[in-house]
């Protein structure tokens, strides 16, 4: 399928038809990965969502904590914070 770059106030779109987004499960307003490959191409993909557990497995569990979250824990309610 071939489609056309077009102008849009001062960014250049490309329009995806109707049919292509219905194909992929795409929707306007959706966040999408734009990248380009060794091979000259683009590559565009819908932003990934990531599961707590992949972020958590990602996690260095034997790693220090930051040196303000101290402060943090030791830090005084101000209001009516429940301890």
């Amino acid at each position: 399928m071939e489609i056309v770059l077009r102008r849009y106030g001062n960014s250049t779109v490309a329009v995806l038809p109707p049919a292509v987004l219905r194909a992929l499960g795409l929707a306007a307003g959706q966040a999408m990965t734009l990248s380009t490959s060794p091979e000259g191409g683009i590559v565009l993909a819908p932003r990934r969502r990531h599961a707590l557990a992949e972020l958590v497995a990602q996690c260095d569990t034997k790693a220090p904590p930051p040196a303000d979250l101290a402060a943090w824990d030791d830090a005084r309610p101000v209001g009516r914070e429940a301890w």
